[in-house]
């Protein structure tokens, strides 16, 4: 028992000393909160009145990322289906397979989505499409260890129970095991989905097209009342894909 206090002792002691480095690296000072006086009256005097006139065509950007986020997010999730059954370890059938499809999952996840979208905005120039790749790429990682991990935990009974009665291995595959998971599977692709908004907002940084591209321009050109509408619009496109998101997951689970 004392050698159990001991241990979680130290746990704590290694906490506290982690965080006091990693606020010293970060500049971390509650003292520079103070400054936060200066930002809301910036919001205030500058953010107001907010351009209004512009909401035709912030509502069309805004539809410009919702297509991004979908159609990335689509396409990644169809790449992915197939690809996780060969890396999930019960229906890869070899390890070469699995460990080849496990790496490739691997990669493609570990490179964010701003990378992926600076390297096709240099190849293929500014718009909405070089976003969509970059999306597509990411997800494809993501939901592809998702599904493996579905795959992996689904029960081998009505697999086994096909394969009795003569049927190949992918149809067992694809008749016993992914009527288990699709729910689940239904429920990663919209949270992903939603997180794929608020990607192509950041894309839009760096030319991928949308309403997070007008959001820098107006940003740089310091028009702060369109960077109002921006905001609203962003907030409005992401509650709306939040909320609709929610109910279909739960209709689904």
């Amino acid at each position: 028992m004392v050698w159990f206090r001991k241990r979680y002792i130290i746990y704590v002691i290694l906490l506290l000393v982690a965080c006091w480095w990693s606020m010293r690296i970060t500049g971390f000072d509650l003292r520079q909160l103070v400054q936060l006086g200066n930002m809301f009256e910036m919001l205030a005097t500058r953010f107001f009145p907010i351009e209004w006139s512009l909401l035709p065509r912030m509502a069309y950007h805004s539809i410009v990322t919702l297509a991004v986020a979908f159609l990335g997010s689509l396409l990644a999730l169809l790449i992915a289906l197939p690809v996780s059954f060969l890396a999930a370890q019960n229906t890869s059938g070899s390890i070469g397979v699995y460990g080849t499809s496990r790496f490739v999952l691997s990669g493609l996840r570990s490179i964010p989505e701003i990378v992926f979208g600076l390297l096709f905005v240099t190849v293929l120039g500014l718009g909405p499409f070089a976003a969509v790749l970059a999306i597509i790429l990411h997800n494809i990682g993501v939901l592809g260890k998702l599904i493996a991990e579905l795959i992996e935990s689904a029960d081998p009974g009505p697999q086994e129970a096909m394969k009795s009665i003569g049927a190949t291995k992918w149809v067992a595959n694809l008749f016993a095991i992914l009527p288990q998971i699709w729910p689940n599977v239904l429920s990663h692709y919209f949270y992903r989905f939603e997180v794929a908004i608020r990607t192509s907002l950041i894309l839009g940084f760096i030319g991928g097209g949308g309403i997070g591209q007008q959001l820098f321009n107006h940003f740089q050109s310091f028009y702060y009342t369109a960077v109002a509408l921006d905001i609203i619009c962003i907030m409005a496109l992401v509650l709306l894909v939040d909320f609709i998101g929610g109910r279909i997951r739960a209709r689904v689970i």
